[in-house]
């Protein structure tokens, strides 16, 4: 019996080593990095209250179930895989990403946290971001302990990153109450310049540690989701000084990129321009079939922007009309508009390139 049990463990390894050199060669695999803008569900398995894993989370998503994902549907990371022929990722913390499910990257985003680790503090139990650069490093030793530290490499190398960081550093930390730590420390301009730089850092370090294609997003419109407008709106306004932070947090992200690029001497670092994309559906719902892009689809109270989004909350019957799903999150359908200016955008909107400029490109090497 034992080494019949031996001889099948041996079958499924050389399974996986076959299946992980296809990856290496094949589809590439996809790493996601942030917030709960990206988080597929690794929240699901920690202690903490900033968790999407109960109804009406997931209502559009296939299994009709919710996935930990922040949104009724797919989030910005699937239509990425599907974009690049790849299977979703799955989140780091879950008991399924073994074998040959390591070879389709993983994700390793948790919702609340920032580029500062006392953003989200409120959560307490949450991947900050340091901790998620500490598993993609582990990850690459279980990866490499199947198909040997070469192969890992390649895959590593060859794969697309994600990046979302920076909403948070905002709206859960400098805004979160008034004169709050961080805004009795910081004006909001040394503010930004802080994270920015904290941020360069963190960046610096996915280089090193092996991330060669990175999509690294700005912040969206944040004085314009249906949180801001609740609470600090009286006319439908977007609030003039969440978008003041915006409008110095991404030029200078896309600065440091320029300047991260230049010292390496390659693209490693591709700008997306979240708040550009979020502001045409913004500015002009009717344009991209939404109705309202100030009422959030699931939620309570004026714009249904205050609190969670739960079973009790205002749920709207058509989720492809409203451009936020929750108070702080894009619906599927605006998560889906997104990914299309990703993949095909102007340098308006994707610095220095797009992501069809990006697979074409490295196809070739």
């Amino acid at each position: 019996m034992g080494s019949c049990v031996v001889f099948v463990s041996y079958i499924a390894v050389l399974g996986i080593v076959v299946a992980l050199g296809r990856g290496v060669e094949g589809a590439r695999a996809f790493f996601v990095f942030g917030d709960s803008l990206v988080d597929n569900g690794n929240n699901n398995y920690l202690a903490t209250s900033a968790r999407a894993d109960s109804p009406p989370y997931g209502i559009d998503y296939p299994t009709r179930r919710p996935t930990g994902r922040f949104s009724n549907g797919y989030n910005i990371p699937d239509f990425i895989s599907q974009a690049i022929g790849a299977e979703s990722t799955l989140p780091y913390l879950s008991p399924q990403l073994n074998g040959q499910n390591l070879l389709v990257g993983a994700n390793f985003a948790s919702a609340g946290i920032g580029i500062l680790n006392d953003t989200g503090i409120q959560f307490v139990n949450i991947i900050r971001i340091y901790r998620q650069l500490q598993y993609f490093e582990e990850y690459q030793q279980r990866v490499s302990a199947l198909i040997g530290p070469q192969r890992t490499q390649q895959l590593v190398n060859g794969a697309l990153v994600l990046i979302t960081l920076g909403g948070n550093d905002f709206v859960n930390n400098y805004y979160l109450v008034p004169y709050s730590a961080r805004s009795r420390q910081y004006n909001l301009p040394d503010y930004v310049k802080y994270i920015i730089s904290e941020y360069k850092k963190i960046l610096g370090r996915l280089y090193e540690i092996g991330a060669r294609r990175v999509l690294v997003t700005g912040t969206g419109p944040l004085g314009c989701v249906p949180a801001e407008l609740a609470q600090r709106s009286g006319n439908g306004e977007c609030s003039p000084e969440l978008q003041r932070a915006a409008s110095l947090f991404n030029p200078q992200l896309v600065q440091i990129l320029r300047e991260l690029n230049s010292e390496i001497g390659s693209d490693v670092f591709i700008g997306v321009n979240t708040q550009q994309m979020h502001n045409d559906f913004v500015n002009s719902p009717q344009q991209y079939g939404f109705i309202t892009s100030k009422v959030a689809c699931c939620g309570q109270g004026p714009y249904n922007g205050l609190g969670l989004c739960t079973v009790a909350s205002n749920l709207c019957p058509n989720r492809d009309e409203y451009a936020f799903w929750d108070a702080f999150h894009p619906s599927e359908k605006a998560n889906g508009l997104i990914v299309q200016q990703i993949l095909s955008g102007t340098t308006e909107y994707m610095y220095p390139m797009n992501l069809s400029t990006i697979l074409a490109l490295d196809s070739k090497n």
